[in-house]
């Protein structure tokens, strides 16, 4: 087992990211590959977001054929499994081909079709203690069968962003894991796609795929792939999850009691309870845990997307080091990228914001950049007391992932909002999760046990002393600002 690695792919807004990972942790390879140039969102309704699926199997082959030529000769792949955004759906012929362009996780156009949706599903909706929103990929499904009568017709499966690839690398296209399924309706209690999505909807489930458990065998990869990719043909492609999912997993909280937040584009939280949590608002949602436990969490738009936009010829590095000058700022910012939000409160119309001025305009961008620092780590501990408040057990140790976890004076902010020490893995990527499935699949059996042998250790940084009650006191002012915009009751 000594020369074997597993594959983790992360499919991402902007790229691929694979990992090379052995049986005990080390990362023997990696490579990662931009997407091509986006398409120019711009030319699109205000709320549309697509891109299209070809773009991301062109950038998962450069990326794999790097990762070969990085590899050992002696080094074999013994299993792969993927990650991708949760809600991206992609319309397939019977030929295997996208019929129309994927609809991505942040594409809201099915706001219409929403209540329609959630009339249908209201069983189920308190069955799982969630809400259907325009992320989830039910109601876009709704929308292309109502605006898109051509994309309908030539469609086959609704599939997600990572059965994609999978169905590139086997062949296998109808098959999903029970993460990615959740958006699209699927009965996690019940194991089944219910009946009202045909019944009330009109969307055979003869249009829906398979589902089985992330670190399941899917199939192998094909000797087409093998011959596209550089890999060996018959490797084992097991079930992966979404970038949410794999991120909690790469963070080692893999059993009850565990939380993790993941900064990336977006803010994941989610932690693994034994029982399902219920929230009246329905402002989390519960993934089953591989082991038969739940998955509870939520995503808020506020994550790094506002850092792309605000500063986007600026070196993260060198801008962390001038903002640990500025805090605490005496700003108080709700640094959301775009309207609306969707965790840890629900607003469509909710809107950044900045109270306060900077005294020097010298120091403006530096300290409007801390300030968005501290406003992203008040989203995280707001979401936390919302969790607890409907009955989670939030210990004294998050753990932390995604690229934000990067930022040591991040870490800072984030451990002295929380009031806890955060604590990031040897290896924090995304892709890491996937790669722990894989070797679940293959190896260990069981994913706590794959996560036991595989995640190490890494940084760990406690509540600053100097800084608890500065933020504590800003912390409630910012809540009050949310309450006074109406985004809190």
């Amino acid at each position: 087992m000594s020369t074997q690695v597993v594959l983790g792919i992360d499919l991402g807004t902007q790229g691929v990211r694979i990992l090379a990972v052995n049986p005990t942790g080390s990362i023997i390879a990696s490579a990662s590959e931009r997407l091509p140039l986006p398409l120019d969102q711009s030319a699109l309704p205000d709320g549309w977001v697509e891109q299209d699926a070809h773009d991301w199997w062109s950038a998962t082959v450069a990326c794999l054929r790097s990762l070969a030529a990085k590899l050992n000769p002696a080094v074999s792949v013994a299993g792969i499994a993927i990650d991708s955004t949760s809600g991206t759906i992609v319309p397939l012929t019977a030929a295997q081909e996208p019929s129309g362009m994927a609809l991505m996780y942040n594409d809201v156009r099915s706001a219409e079709y929403v209540p329609l949706v959630r009339h249908a599903a209201t069983a189920l909706e308190q069955r799982l203690g969630y809400a259907f929103n325009a992320s989830f990929a039910l109601p876009k499904i709704v929308w292309m069968r109502h605006k898109r009568g051509d994309i309908s017709a030539r469609t086959m499966c609704y599939i997600h962003a990572a059965d994609y690839i999978v169905g590139k690398l086997t062949g296998v296209y109808d098959v999903t894991d029970y993460s990615n399924a959740l958006k699209t309706g699927y009965d996690l209690i019940e194991n089944r796609w219910p009946s009202f999505i045909a019944d009330e909807l009109g969307i055979s489930t003869s249009q829906l795929p398979k589902v089985v458990a992330p670190g399941q065998i899917i199939g192998n990869t094909t000797l087409q792939a093998a011959a596209e990719t550089s890999l060996a043909s018959g490797i084992p492609v097991m079930a992966g999850a979404t970038d949410g999912t794999a991120a909690q997993l790469a963070s080692g909280a893999v059993e009850p009691g565990a939380w993790n937040s993941s900064l990336g584009t977006t803010l994941v939280i989610k932690g693994i309870t034994r029982e399902l949590l219920h929230d009246p608002l329905h402002r989390i949602y519960s993934h089953r845990h591989p082991a038969g436990w739940w998955m509870p969490g939520g995503a808020s738009n506020t994550g790094c997307e506002w850092i792309v936009r605000d500063h986007p010829d600026q070196e993260p590095a060198l801008l962390d080091t001038l903002a640990a000058g500025h805090i605490p700022t005496g700003l108080l910012r709700y640094p959301l990228a775009r309207t609306g939000e969707r965790f840890p409160f629900i607003n469509a119309q909710a809107a950044g914001f900045t109270v306060g001025r900077v005294a020097t305009t010298d120091a403006a961008s530096t300290v409007t950049y801390a300030a968005g620092l501290e406003g992203t780590a008040y989203i995280e501990r707001l979401a936390y007391e919302v969790l607890q408040r409907i009955g989670a057990a939030i210990g004294d140790r998050i753990h932390v992932t995604g690229g934000g976890s990067k930022s040591r004076v991040w870490l800072r902010i984030r451990a002295s909002v929380l009031n806890r020490a955060v604590v990031r893995p040897h290896c924090s990527e995304t892709a890491m999760g996937a790669a722990l499935l894989a070797a679940a699949g293959c190896w260990y059996g069981a994913l706590a046990d794959a996560a036991k042998a595989m995640v190490r250790p890494g940084m760990s940084v406690e509540p600053d002393l100097t800084l608890v009650n500065a933020y504590d006191e800003r912390y409630k002012r910012f809540c009050e600002q949310l309450r006074l915009r109406g985004y809190l009751q």
